[in-house]
This record gives C-alpha cells, structure tokens and sequence, in this order.
C-alpha cells in the first residue's frame, strides 16, 4: 500500500481527535515552532507551524506524512525533514487557501511524494 504525504502514518502515535494546537514542532536538527492549526481531513491532513522567530515570523504548512512521531505527554510533534528543508519548502502566504489543490500539488512535489 503507497502511503500518502497527506495521511498520519500509524507508527507516529497519532491519535484522531487529540488537539496538536500548541505542540512543540522539532525537525531533525532542532526546534523549528508551534503548531498553530492542524487538520485530520482523510487525504488531506497536515499542520499549519508558526516558525516565530527564527525564520522572521513565517508560517509553513507540513504534510502530515513528514511526522516521524508524537510525543503527547511532552507536546512535541517530531517532523523527518531538517530545518532547512522547511524553511525552504513553499511559503504559506495569507493570501493562498490552506486547502488550495495548486498548493498541495507544491508541497506534495517539494516534499518527494505524489499529490493524491
């Protein structure tokens, strides 16, 4: 079975309907932000971050297959992607609809996974 870039995969501890607002978001190399807003819509779940500082107030949205794992008792969501990678994937700007087709085509493409 293909796994999508836009599904929990069940080895990260992802339990349906546990709130993420606010966890803690830790790429490989370090903390990356918070997660502002998250989505469990089947096919299409992924996390809005507030990146804060470190890269001047941006906000970037993660596919949910890029979540190596949930540590619920410390709020920590882990990512498989470096800092780097995230920083550099498609800007989430006001402007564009979280649930925008076009932009999940970016992100699906800049993250190494087909857009289902």
């Amino acid at each position: 079975m293909t796994h999508s870039i836009w599904e929990y995969q069940q080895s990260t501890g992802h339990r349906p309907g546990v709130d993420l607002t606010g966890f803690e978001v830790e790429a490989i190399d370090g903390k990356v932000g918070k997660v502002d807003k998250h989505s469990e819509e089947f096919g299409a779940s992924f996390l809005v971050v507030d990146a804060g500082p470190w890269i001047l107030g941006k906000r970037v949205l993660l596919p949910a297959g890029v979540i190596s794992s949930i540590d619920h008792e410390n709020s920590i969501v882990f990512v498989a992607r470096t800092k780097e990678e995230i920083k550099d994937a498609p800007e989430l700007e006001k402007e564009i609809n979280i649930e925008d087709d076009e932009y999940h085509r970016q992100l699906a493409s800049y993250y190494g996974a087909p857009h289902t």
